[in-house]
């Protein structure tokens, strides 16, 4: 592997700092301590570390080639076991167990410090003895600390802070060169040359793996080369597609970034393939599991098994120890040196190509007192990250100059019919688009003709909202609605646009709604003039809890965002199979999205890309791109964007009407009762019937 010897070419330069390193820690597995109150936590943490020196010798005389499936599982669960649920209660990196043990202060302290030292079982895997290190001397260093009384805490808070500022030019290095240079190639030579027949090279990429995974691939091994060709080549011609509707020269790119879940590697190996075919290198990455390289608890890249959703949730703010202004600038020049340094790269990457799964069990995360969370003025701050950030990768990597695509199919956790929802799902992610590009058209024209469109809630479901609808100069060449078909988007099945948000009121709410992994149950948005002005949620016993929650994962710490899509979904084939297997709540939004009419939360489709111009099938081009907010990208870029989107769909049977209201008052139906009832949409209703 070419990454492998980048790698070591670096861990020569701290080979004698980790030799020098594991001695000292080896001795601190058994050495006593004045406070008795620490030492478990450092000698546990210690043979942590002296396992992972283990392993790694291990790897470097190529264990992984020689070790049994069995050997390989057992070291896997080993790895993993201290975070598993069932251990939870009793590790030092879950926040109430540090906290009981070692204090408020000093736990959640080194409740941090354990977490980030858990990222050495992948650095171990990649063989990253550089990354070891350091942070075998942070740990180090706090042990010193504790000689003969206990730090103060402002004292070991320093100490992290600056490992923290003085290592994230080096990892934010990493992060973006990993993300756009395919020569950093470790999980694509797993899945280009190990034997997929079998399930042993899961356990090669160093993430966990579940019966999830190893069912997976079983499953797949059951499949025909045909279908996994049909599945990977919906997957690529999507991308390509998205290119070609867009406008956008794809023969100017050289590589793409498939981000998936581990299991589905036949068809990975397919698309590899076939993006080759189209020009392109695959760069696949792993999801952060270093802090300053993460967004909350989000997956950003492949991951194996999610060992613990709480695990994960407890720590989507750990920033909270070190975010300050100071270390947040150091971050963004580190970001833009990086960009800097891998300019190249940057300028040609196409974008992101991502395999999402559904079907596992679905996850309401624990509030927990003693977890950090950012302050009022550290959410401030992470929004300036956040939006600066964004407009420097845009900078390097053009959004008018890149698109995307996302594809989502089940895992074995959705239920006992799992090859039959599996088989359901195929046939939805290849539906005769053209059929649904006809019917679109004739929404779209009853929509262009209005000014707004009312959507009412049913039953229990209180949504009353009116969205403002932007004007068209030129009816016969200009179009409000994009028709969405199967390219960056699939499933097929929606018309989008973005509001005015001057005029755009109500309220948006759905009895239950999954959002990024997280569920919320009766999640009420007020809007006001596009904006978000209130919400609540039923998760907790208090409404606050459910406040701070939304504010956390749906408004990413803004104080308010605009509403930046309105779409009606149209596959109802999909809302049919999800009732008829019960899996409603599990699927994702990819999905959900063509159940109903879904709005979103945070920046327009476009994005970075509004000036670019876009044509739907029938010739029209789509001019309602932007809002007043993203319009303000030409004055001052860091006003334009908040740097998310985030999908709320309401359920056709939470729907009683949408309807389009013209300038003259009168109105046209396009759904009563949760079904289509504009001339020209028939057909949408076949699926309820059969």
């Amino acid at each position: 592997m070419k990454c492998r010897e980048i790698y070591r070419e670096e861990n020569e330069t701290a080979a004698e700092r980790f030799e020098l390193s594991m001695e000292r820690i080896g001795q601190i597995c058994t050495e006593e301590m004045n406070d008795k109150s620490f030492e478990e936590y450092f000698h546990r943490t210690a043979k942590f570390i002296c396992h992972i020196e283990t392993l790694l010798k291990k790897i470097e005389n190529d264990w992984l080639k020689t070790a049994s499936e069995e050997e390989l599982r057992e070291e896997n669960k080993a790895l993993y076991e201290d975070i598993l649920p069932e251990n939870y209660d009793k590790s030092f990196a879950n926040p109430d167990y540090a906290v009981e043990k070692l204090g408020k202060d000093y736990g959640q302290l080194l409740c941090f410090v354990y977490t980030e030292i858990r990222g050495m079982i992948v650095y171990a895997f990649e063989e990253r003895k550089s990354d070891i290190t350091i942070l075998c001397e942070l740990f180090l260093q706090l042990y010193t600390w504790f000689g003969e009384e206990i730090p103060a805490y402002e004292e070991l808070k320093d100490i992290v802070y600056w490992y923290m500022s003085d290592y994230c030019d080096v990892k934010l290095e990493q992060r973006v060169r990993d993300m756009v240079d395919p020569e950093m190639g470790f999980a694509r030579d797993i899945i280009m040359e190990e034997d997929l027949s079998g399930t042993r090279y899961l356990y090669l990429f160093g993430e966990y793996i579940s019966d999830s995974e190893l069912k997976t691939v079983e499953f797949l091994n059951t499949l025909p080369n045909a279908q996994i060709e049909k599945l990977a080549r919906t997957f690529t011609e999507g991308y390509r597609m998205g290119f070609e509707s867009a406008g956008i020269d794809l023969s100017k790119k050289k590589t793409v970034n498939i981000r998936y879940s581990l299991g589905f590697e036949r068809i990975i190996k397919e698309a590899v393939r076939m993006f080759e075919e189209m020009g392109l290198q695959s760069v696949i990455y792993r999801s952060a599991v270093a802090s300053v390289n993460k967004k909350q608890a989000l997956k950003i890249g492949y991951y194996g098994c999610v060992a613990n959703p709480q695990y994960e949730y407890d720590h989507r703010a750990d920033a909270a120890l070190y975010t300050d202004k100071a270390f947040v600038e150091r971050k963004l020049g580190a970001l833009r040196h990086a960009y800097d340094l891998y300019k190249d790269w940057s300028k040609v990457h196409a974008g992101p190509a991502v395999l999402e799964i559904f079907g596992e069990v679905p996850f309401a995360p624990t509030a927990k007192e003693t977890a950090y969370t950012l302050n009022e003025k550290q959410q401030k701050i992470q929004v300036y990250y956040q939006n600066t950030a964004g407009q420097i990768v845009n900078e390097y990597i053009p959004g008018d100059e890149r698109s995307f695509t996302i594809m989502a199919l089940p895992v074995p956790a959705v239920g006992e019919k799992f090859a039959e929802i599996f088989e359901e799902t195929v046939k939805i992610n290849t539906l005769d688009y053209k059929l649904y590009e006809g019917i679109q058209q004739n929404i779209i024209h009853a929509l262009d003709q209005g000014g707004s469109v009312h959507i009412l809630g049913k039953g229990s479901n209180c949504t009353d909202l009116t969205i403002n609808l932007h004007r068209l100069g030129n009816p016969e060449k200009e179009t409000i609605f994009e028709n969405c078909v199967a390219d960056v988007n699939i499933p097929v099945g929606e018309v989008f646009t973005s509001p005015v948000l001057e005029g755009t009121n109500g309220i948006l709410h759905v009895s239950e709604v999954f959002l990024n992994d997280l569920k919320y149950v009766d999640l009420k948005i007020e809007l006001k003039d596009g904006m978000v002005s209130d919400y609540s949620c039923g998760n907790f016993d208090s409404p606050e809890k459910g406040k701070k929650y939304i504010l956390e994962n749906v408004l990413y710490h803004h104080d308010t965002l605009p509403i930046g899509e309105f779409a009606i979904g149209t596959n109802t084939t999909a809302y049919v199979m999800a009732e008829k297997y019960g899996i409603a709540s599990k699927l994702p939004i990819l999905i959900a999205e063509k159940m109903g009419p879904h709005f979103a939360l945070g920046d327009t489709c476009y994005s970075f890309s509004e000036d670019q111009k876009i044509y739907n099938p029938d010739g029209k081009e789509i001019v309602a791109k932007d809002n007043s907010y993203s319009a303000l990208r030409k004055e001052d870029m860091s006003k334009a964007y908040f740097n998310c989107h985030t999908d709320i769909t309401i359920p056709y049977s939470e729907l009683e009407l949408i309807e389009v209201i013209h300038e003259d008052g009168s109105r046209v139906e396009i759904i009563r009762d949760g079904r289509f009832v504009l001339s020209g949409t028939e057909e949408l209703n076949r699926p309820f019937e059969k």
